[in-house]
């Protein structure tokens, strides 16, 4: 709907959006009952509180087939086609059709509700295009001449001395309160909205720029990494050459000072192939099929091993187990999770896998201090971390990336008391292979 009403201006089909078609079509709807009660309520106190000569049987055919439209409208929105421009046009030109009407039995420009017509107009240049506006406008001035040409007079004193007792001014002042009360709920919902569509704009934005700054990283990552490779394999070769010299069988220490440095060159070069192969793509080049607890099963094991002092509690909860494909973005964000909370918590740290309905959870707690008041509504921002250190922040703000392009979520709390929880949700359909997810 917002999308309606900020193009409208600019010449374009503003209901091409099929939701922004059916919420005017609503709105219009909405107006249109409380049309039809009001022009009840105005035939029965000028009848009534004024005895006006007005011919009764035929105002009501005109509400009646103004209420009978509306039901038939209320069923268009049950329709799955696009509510068009056209079929915009066509409502209001009923309406003002019906008002016309109305206006022409009960005293045409002496009528104080021939004001009416400026609603009509404020609703057309809010929901059709100009030139579909200027034509309601067009049609509205020559309703308002052909009224004051044709329409059935009858002795409406005007006795303007007499203030709110003239029923001229009576009449003027609902007239008023109605357009005034109309419109502020009108505009007040297209400001509603625009907001909602800004804020969803300003949140498209900033996961441009997000992804923006992703790609660069990446960039940035995939070169450092390519500039590294060399050296480490040089230096493996160089460490495996030593490996096989006398002189290390002459010195224990040394042999184990030597092997330990192997060990962390190799992880070295492990980490430089997995920036290598996350740098393009989500899912690695030869993507391996896998299920849910191998996975994870898998995950902890490489985690544990690379942080021998950590203190994780690995608890699967999953269940029947599925088939998923072996994704290494995925694992890169779990570790970046626990490597936080090991950094927060090195006494302990909590794994918990679980599986809701359709999704993945994965939550990842510690026993830490928590995030820090200021920091908790900026997670998921680059260079948002209390760390203190260069690049700092990163590893969550990735992290919701990973989440978000396999159409997951990422969330972070405090827990009462002490420490951290961090809840990634992910479904499924987005990690199972092509053809189970089919067959599902």
């Amino acid at each position: 709907m917002t999308v309606a009403w900020s193009r409208g201006r600019e010449g374009v089909d503003t209901t091409s959006n099929d939701a922004s078609g059916r919420d005017n079509l609503r709105q219009l709807v909405q107006l249109r009952w409380i049309a039809v009660l009001g022009q009840v309520m105005a035939i029965f106190v000028a009848q009534v509180g004024f005895r006006l000569p007005l011919p009764l049987e035929h105002m009501i055919v005109v509400v009646v087939m103004l209420a009978m439209f509306n039901v038939f409208s209320l069923g268009r929105l049950y329709l799955r086609t696009p509510v068009r421009q056209a079929e915009l046009f066509l409502a209001l030109f009923l309406d003002v059709g019906a008002l016309t009407a109305q206006l022409y039995l009960s005293g045409g420009p002496t009528n104080p509700f021939i004001f009416l017509f400026l609603l009509q107009v404020a609703l057309a240049a809010i929901l059709l295009r100009p030139a579909a506006t200027w034509a309601i406008f067009a049609l509205t001035t020559v309703a308002f001449i052909g009224l004051s040409l044709t329409s059935h007079q009858f002795a409406l004193p005007l006795e303007l001395g007499r203030g709110l007792s003239s029923p001229f001014i009576l009449g003027m002042l609902v007239c008023f309160a109605l357009c005034a009360l109309l419109l502020v709920i009108f505009i007040t919902r297209i400001t509603q909205n625009l907001r909602l569509r800004d804020a969803r704009l300003a949140d498209m934005r900033q996961r441009t720029a997000a992804e923006e700054h992703i790609v660069h990283m990446g960039l940035l990552a995939s070169g450092a990494a390519h500039e590294l490779g060399s050296p480490l394999a040089t230096l493996d070769i160089i460490l495996g050459d030593w490996s096989h010299g006398e002189q290390l069988g002459r010195d224990p220490e040394l042999a184990q000072d030597l092997h330990e440095m192997q060990v962390q060159v190799r992880r070295c070069k492990a980490i430089v192939s997995g920036i290598l192969m996350s740098a393009g793509e989500m899912r690695g080049e030869e993507p391996t099929e896998t299920t849910v607890n191998d996975f994870m099963d898998n995950l902890v094991r490489q985690w544990r091993a690379s942080h021998p002092s950590g203190l994780l509690q690995y608890e699967n909860q999953f269940g029947e187990n599925v088939r998923i494909i072996s994704d290494h973005a995925l694992k890169q964000m779990v570790f970046n999770v626990l490597d936080n909370a090991y950094e927060a918590s090195p006494a302990g740290q909590r794994l918990v896998v679980t599986h809701e309905g359709n999704s993945l959870v994965i939550t990842v707690s510690d026993q830490g201090p928590g995030f820090a008041p200021l920091i908790l509504p900026e997670i998921g921002k680059p260079y948002q971390s209390i760390k203190g250190r260069p690049g700092g922040g990163l590893g969550l703000f990735l992290s919701l990336n990973v989440a978000r392009k396999l159409s997951g979520s990422l969330v972070a709390a405090n827990l009462p008391g002490r420490g951290a929880c961090v809840t990634i949700r992910l479904p499924l359909s987005a990690l199972t292979p092509e053809e189970a997810s089919d067959d599902e």
